[in-house]
């Protein structure tokens, strides 16, 4: 992915790019098995999960959750378009590679703010010759600009799927409840919200690790409780089952291998 091979794990940093300092969607990739690491992110990746060593179950079967939600998505409701919000880096299974098996002519918007990502969006933007993929520099806390900008690729007036993957988590709780409703309030009556986050029921070590982790200087992440995560999908027609730790959405024999549940929970619902 975006030109990258095994000899290019110690490669140097691009300049825009500071190798000194853990990332967390570098960290994010490293545990996912990814290549777009640096030697600072695999430490701080490994010092997390040495506190929590389940931690790289919850990103396996988190990733795995997108996967099946797209497939979901562009398979059984015939969804065309997707906007993507809080991309991270690529790895195995990008939306648009996920939809476009299923629809070659799926249209996917990518949307990130993050230096770290823009300079791997290329590899986002290698869509099939019926589909589109395009890709956003733009804030989430200014859902305004995103949506302006999706326009250019995405007709609002036709069901779309706004997903929000492992995101959220980064806003205050009633600054993310406001910017899901403002995404949500733009989308047609048809179209699917999928969103899945960290919780904090399961394990006591994650709530620690999280925790140590906020207070080393990094951008924050919250884990919430399953109720607070529902909130989100107020107003919304839930797909069964419902929301759900994300190993036990709608899993198929490729994800046998999972936990039967792990600190994160998802959901997909339905725009009546």
């Amino acid at each position: 992915m975006s030109g990258t091979s095994p000899t290019d794990r110690d490669r140097p940093a691009p300049p825009e790019i500071d190798a000194s300092v853990p990332h967390s969607a570098r960290i994010w990739n490293y545990w996912l098995g990814g290549k777009d690491n640096y030697p600072v992110d695999r430490m701080a990746g490994d010092e997390y999960q040495a506190a929590f060593p389940e931690i790289v179950q919850v990103a396996r079967a988190s990733r795995q959750f997108l996967t099946r939600t797209v497939r979901y998505l562009a398979g059984e409701v015939q969804i065309r378009q997707f906007l993507d919000i809080g991309t991270g880096l690529p790895a195995a299974d990008n939306t648009h590679e996920v939809a476009q098996r299923v629809a070659p002519d799926a249209r996917v918007v990518y949307v990130d703010n993050d230096p770290v990502v823009l300079a791997h969006a290329r590899a986002l933007l290698t869509s099939g010759p019926q589909g589109t993929t395009a890709y956003i520099d733009a804030d989430l806390h200014e859902p305004d600009s995103i949506l302006k900008g999706a326009a250019q690729t995405l007709d609002f007036t036709q069901p779309t799927a706004l997903m929000l993957m492992g995101i959220m988590g980064h806003f205050d709780y009633d600054e993310a409840r406001a910017i899901v409703k403002r995404l949500l309030d733009a989308l047609s009556s048809g179209s699917y919200f999928a969103l899945n986050d960290g919780t904090n029921i399961i394990s006591e070590q994650f709530v620690q690790a999280q925790d140590t982790y906020n207070n080393s200087g990094a951008v924050p992440y919250h884990l919430r409780s399953p109720e607070q995560i529902a909130a989100f999908f107020e107003g919304l027609e839930l797909v069964e089952p419902g929301l759900v730790s994300v190993p036990r959405w709608r899993p198929d024999r490729a994800d046998l291998d999972s936990p039967a549940e792990v600190d994160a929970f998802g959901a997909v619902g339905r725009k009546p």
